[in-house]
Formats: structure tokens, C-alpha cells, sequence
């Protein structure tokens, strides 16, 4: 492996171990690979695509398009493995992984070993909606679109590949994918890869409420005319360039593993109670807000001049949380399920969490006196979340291998659906 490890124990991959683990295989397989810069990010660090194959007929794997799903890197780097020593998955099909979409973003992220989940959430870092390259034209104008979405979507202009596959994760929970046109036939060897690794599949996702289900833990998006499942939400995943290859007559996977699994996310019996519990989770949602609002509109006038990716990030974060508590009680989904209930739970813990997490690392920094509370918050919450889910680490062995599964499967039956 070129010195990079996939052994937990160890940790995931930097961009420059990801960079210099494809100039290796490059090096060692000159017919097969090539390795190109493709853009530049907004600090003028390159982005780079690793190709495998000649064909016309294309692949593209995306990694690293959030900064805090650190998983992705390392399957694009198996995946890659994979591909050069099963001719089978380069029959007629070329392969292309940007090793990292969001190489500014991945530097701010700094727990490339989390031993929990609050040590994760120490050296958290997610970008606000509009520097995250594959959003950002969901929330900006096409003139001021990011360099890396730049990048992105002109890869995609050139390669027209019949699938892309975005490689996304979360912290705690399940497992599942969101299409953007069905792959009929995926669902089962998804299924079957998570039940003998021990993952469990998500099947009541928030992130995609009423979408329609082509299987268990397996939603596709719905139509550009249908009614977005939280109207607050500024980052519609349909005006994302994930459906930037579908001009192209192709579709988008994105697969979605933890790194701490929750046996609570699959239960899909009915709530006996959904409305009353997804009020009290928007309350809490919006009292945990508060707390870190106060902090930091007491901290702001000593903050005066002080501006960057982590400040922005977690206002921005902060300023959603009205609108979603109040589409949660607005527009329940019709049959609300356990595993749905609690993916809202979980969600409403990841929001203020977060923008504690975030402007906590921005006071500590500036060495202000209010940092302590927002430490001591963060601890709280993180402790609360990993006790709530019945939090179990899921070797990074195992993250890798179903997401690889899950890509393959994806790959080869949306060939077959192409063909």
C-alpha cells in the first residue's frame, strides 16, 4: 500500500498520502494509470485525478467532498487497487478518482484517528453551503461557483461517465445510498455487504424524507418538479452537480457509511408517537442552539477582525436551525417510522454540536475566555450522542470494504441498465 494504512488503528489517509499513494501506482502501472492535476482549490492547493483505463465508457469516484467523511479516501484507494487487478471492472469501462474534491477543507479537518466521538468533534470542520464544492450551486449563482465545483463539473463535462459515484459518510448511524436515477438490482448486494460486516442499513434516513425507496437503505431522489422534503433547506440536491452527469445521459450514487455504527437506524416499525417526539427533538434542537448563539453573540465585539472557514461555518449552521425545527413539525412524513424518528434525533444532536465544535476551535485559538464553555459543551453533547445510539466503532477495514462492495455493485449494474 505504498506506506498508506487502512488498518483502524492507524488512521485515514492525508491528501498527500492519497496524492503519493497514485503517483505509485501510476509509476507502477504506466500502461493502465495516469495522474492529473485538474484544478486548483481556493488556497491553490491542486485537486487531482487518478485514471485507470482508456475506454470511453467512464467511472468517476469522488472523494473528500466533506471534509468531515474522512472514510472516502481510503476506498477510493482500494477501489483503485481493485480495479487494476480485476480486469473484469475495466471491461470496456475506464475508471477516474478525484482523490479529493475539498483539499481546503480536509486540511481543517484534523482527526484523522478519532478514538470517539468527541475527539472527532475537536478537530471538527464541515464548510458553510456555499464553499462545499458539490452544493455550492445550489445555494450560488454560476458565476460564483468555487474553483473546486469548477473542477468538478468539467470533469464531468469531459468524461460523461455513465456513473459517478460520491463517497460520503457519517459519523454515527447506518448505512444507505442516494440515487439520482434507480440502479435496479442494487438494494440486495448492498443489503448483503452490511449484514456481513455488521453494518446496519439506514432505512429512515432524514436526509432523504419522502424520497421514493428502491430498497431497503436505497432511495432515489425524486423529480426537479417534486416538493423538497425540508423547504428551508437551502442545499436542494437536485441543483447539486450530482445531477450534473445526467446531461450526459448518467446518474449519481452516493454512498453513505459510519464511523461509529447505531443498531437504532434500522427499525422500520411505525412511531407510536411521531408528531409529539419530533416536536420535542425540534425544541431541544432549537434550546441547544441558543446555548451556542449566546455564546458566541457575547464573544463576537471581542472577535472584531476575526474571519475564516470555521466562524462561517458554524454561523451558518446556526442560522439553519429554525427553519429545519419548523419543517420537522410542519411536514412530518406520512407513515414516520422508528428508524426515522431517530435519524431526526440524531440530526438535531449534529447541528449545534457542531457550530459548538467549530467556535469552540475559533475562541480557543483567539484564546478567549468563553472557549471553556463551549469545551464543556461539546464534551457533554458528544457523550450524550454516543450513549443515546449505542455508539460501536466500525473498523475502518470494514467502512472500506462495503463502500468499495456497494461502488462495484453500483458500477455493474447501472452497466448493465446503460447497455
Amino acid at each position: 500500500m505504498t506506506g498508506v494504512s487502512l488498518l483502524p488503528v492507524l488512521r485515514y489517509p492525508t491528501v498527500t498520502e492519497l496524492t503519493t499513494h497514485a503517483r505509485a501506482l501510476t509509476a507502477r502501472h504506466p500502461g493502465l494509470c495516469a495522474l492529473r492535476q485538474v484544478g486548483l482549490s481556493r488556497a491553490g492547493r491542486p485537486l487531482h485525478l487518478l485514471s485507470v483505463g482508456r475506454a470511453r465508457r467512464a467511472v468517476l469516484v469522488v472523494a473528500g467532498a466533506h471534509a468531515n467523511e474522512p472514510t472516502g479516501g481510503s476506498t477510493l484507494l482500494s477501489l483503485a487497487e481493485r480495479v487494476l487487478h480485476e480486469r473484469e471492472l475495466r471491461n470496456g469501462t475506464s475508471w477516474h478518482f478525484l482523490l479529493c474534491a475539498d483539499p481546503d477543507g480536509a486540511s481543517l479537518h484534523v482527526t484523522p484517528a478519532p478514538r470517539s466521538l468527541l475527539e472527532y468533534h475537536l478537530g471538527f470542520f464541515r464548510p458553510a453551503g456555499p464553499e462545499q464544492p458539490e452544493w455550492s450551486p445550489a445555494v450560488l449563482p454560476p458565476d460564483r461557483l468555487p474553483p473546486e465545483t469548477r473542477a468538478l463539473t468539467r470533469v464531468i463535462d469531459e468524461l460523461r461517465p455513465y456513473l459517478q459515484v460520491t463517497l460520503h459518510g457519517t459519523e454515527l448511524g447506518g448505512s444507505w445510498v442516494q440515487l439520482t436515477k434507480d440502479i435496479p438490482g442494487l438494494a440486495e448486494p448492498f443489503g448483503k455487504s452490511a449484514a456481513r460486516l455488521h453494518i446496519p442499513v439506514e432505512t429512515g434516513a432524514s436526509d432523504a424524507a419522502g424520497w421514493p425507496v428502491s430498497g431497503p437503505g436505497v432511495r432515489v431522489m425524486p423529480d426537479a418538479d417534486a416538493g423538497a422534503a425540508y423547504p428551508s433547506m437551502p442545499d436542494d440536491a437536485r441543483h447539486s452537480t450530482w445531477y450534473h452527469a445526467h446531461r450526459y445521459g448518467g446518474l449519481t450514487a452516493v454512498v453513505e457509511v459510519p464511523m461509529w455504527a447505531s443498531d437504532l437506524v434500522d427499525d422500520s416499525a411505525p412511531h407510536p408517537a411521531p408528531a409529539a417526539a419530533i416536536r420535542r427533538l425540534a425544541e431541544r434542537l432549537l434550546r441547544d442552539a441558543r446555548e451556542v448563539e449566546r455564546v458566541l453573540t457575547e464573544a463576537l465585539p471581542r472577535l472584531e477582525g476575526v474571519d475564516g472557514p470555521l466562524l462561517r461555518a458554524a454561523r451558518w449552521g446556526l442560522e439553519l436551525v429554525p427553519g429545519l425545527a419548523s419543517d420537522w413539525t410542519h411536514t412530518p412524513p406520512a407513515d414516520t417510522t422508528m428508524a426515522y424518528v431517530g435519524s431526526v434525533d440524531a440530526f438535531a444532536r449534529r447541528l449545534p454540536l457542531r457550530a459548538a465544535a467549530m467556535l469552540w476551535r475559533v475562541l480557543q485559538e483567539s484564546d478567549d475566555h468563553a472557549a471553556p464553555r463551549l469545551e464543556q459543551l461539546v464534551g457533554m453533547w458528544s457523550d450524550a450522542f454516543a450513549v443515546r445510539f449505542g455508539a460501536r466503532w466500525v473498523p475502518l477495514e470494514h467502512q472500506v470494504e462495503h463502500q468499495s462492495r456497494t461502488v462495484v455493485a453500483a458500477a455493474l449494474h447501472a452497466r448493465e441498465g446503460a447497455a
